[in-house]
């Protein structure tokens, strides 16, 4: 497969060893994912260990996923100029050098260093791995490899949960960042000989530098914000001039978009119902997700005082609800259609969640996370359905790009919102900052439901 070469327009011929490509390629995408919740176990020993306060703490998540998602677009465009493989491979070598030092960190600079860096490296490599997928796969194969690809989202984060317990009771919290080392290694070296080069046609693009960092430091305004605002107060000068800062930037990221030649996204396409109402589903999903694991995590262990392994454990049927509630919308959104089974999924989430914001303990906290993570899971297939839907070959690189942006912003947003809200709770002095959050979540997923129904175009007829 090595000596073929992917244009724009075209696709390799069938090849029995695009299976075994799709398979490394979803490793890597796995790695990304799981590396957003591999973390919020060992956020605990982190803490201990290197001094580090809640609010520093919650950034080793949140410059992971701020630099993922907000460099997203413009790790989409350097791929349609120097090649999907390149960006692939530089982008796992990026990331996997990036977990070496991020596990190698003694102190919070390193450390938060570290997760940027694997923030860009991830940047760089997921949106042109799906890229490559696209042109790889074609008809009902592609379906299959997106179906495959989407599913990753929701099963990488919860099995994040569960490895970051194991690791962190085992060897220590350094080895949830030096897992990907030798995996990267391996997959990088595979890829290399496996993947085709690719050329493209036509004339030459640009990369929207200034727009990708407009928009990054945006929503690094606005996460800073909401970080912040359990401690200065939600309606202080702090809190909203920074939030009124995000604003600003927003729209001179638009305005940008308008004038430049090759704009970093068509905002355009933003304006459509379907792809507007799938970035709306995943962005709560993965709120939801996030602060369902950050809450969970920080309750079983402050709270409760359960070891990581006990806790990584607990999360098992978590993860094992998150995939079966995926699998079944995977089954039924065909005969259903994408409105019923984000307004169901939504409102399970919203039940589920609502469990332990009513009662305490740790039977019904898992019962209830689990309960609600199959709703998440639901939400997830939705929204790639819905967003993917009405697009035509040559946009469907471009929505899935605004799909992947959207999934990571959610999950900056999730675990800034509830650090705040559960602010006392994470501090280990009281569980009324945890009800607090998970009673947001339970209220977002129910308004979330409704406004589904509105949102969500309905099932046509065929």
């Amino acid at each position: 497969m090595s000596d073929q070469v992917l244009g724009d327009s075209g696709t390799v011929a069938a090849d029995p060893r695009r299976w075994r490509m799709l398979a490394l390629l979803g490793i890597a995408q796995f790695m990304l994912i799981l590396d957003v919740t591999v973390v919020a176990i060992a956020l605990p020993h982190i803490g201990i260990e290197l001094g580090l306060e809640r609010d520093t703490l919650t950034w080793v998540v949140s410059a992971y996923t701020l630099m993922f998602g907000g460099l997203m677009l413009l790790g989409g465009r350097a791929a349609d100029l120097f090649g999907s493989r390149t960006l692939v491979l530089a982008g796992l070598l990026v990331f996997t050098a990036a977990s070496l030092v991020t596990g190698l960190a003694g102190d919070a600079t390193t450390l938060l260093g570290g997760r940027v860096a694997q923030g860009i490296g991830a940047a760089m490599l997921s949106p042109a791995a799906l890229s490559m997928v696209t042109k790889t796969f074609q008809g009902d194969e592609l379906n299959k490899a997106l179906g495959i690809w989407s599913s990753l989202g929701g099963g990488g984060a919860a099995v994040g949960v569960l490895l970051g317990g194991l690791l962190t009771a085992g060897p220590g919290w350094a080895w949830v960042f030096y897992v990907n080392v030798p995996i990267g290694a391996v997959v990088l070296l595979v890829l290399s000989r496996m993947m085709p080069a690719d050329r493209r046609d036509g004339p030459p693009a640009r990369l929207d530098v200034p727009g990708a960092l407009l928009v990054t430091a945006g929503t690094g305004a606005a996460i800073y914000a909401l970080i912040n605002a359990g401690d200065r107060g939600w309606l202080s000068m702090a809190t909203l001039g920074m939030l009124a800062a995000a604003v600003v930037l927003y729209a001179a990221f638009a305005l940008v978009q308008k004038t430049v030649r090759s704009p970093l996204m068509d905002l355009k396409i933003l304006a459509r119902r379907p792809v507007a109402a799938g970035t709306f589903l995943i962005l709560i999903a993965t709120a939801l997700m996030i602060a369902v694991f950050f809450l969970g995590s920080f309750y079983l262990q402050h709270l409760k005082g359960y070891g990581a392994l006990r806790t990584g454990l607990l999360f098992l049927p978590v993860a094992l609800t998150t995939i079966a509630g995926a699998q079944i919308a995977g089954k039924v959104i065909g005969g259903y259609g994408a409105r019923s089974v984000a307004m169901v999924g939504l409102a399970v989430a919203a039940v589920g969640t609502a469990i332990p914001a009513i009662w305490s303990g740790s039977v019904l906290l898992v019962v209830g996370i689990s309960v609600g993570a199959a709703g998440i899971g639901a939400a997830f297939v939705a929204s790639s359905a819905t967003a993917l839907s009405k697009v035509a070959f040559h946009e469907a690189g471009l929505a899935s790009g605004i799909l992947s942006t959207f999934h990571e912003f959610g999950a900056s947003v999730g675990v800034a919102a509830v650090s705040s809200i559960a602010a006392a709770g994470i501090a280990g002095t009281s569980d009324l900052g945890f009800s607090r959050g998970f009673t947001f979540a339970a209220v977002t997923a129910a308004v979330a439901a409704v406004l589904a129904l509105l949102v969500v175009p309905a099932r046509e007829n065929s």
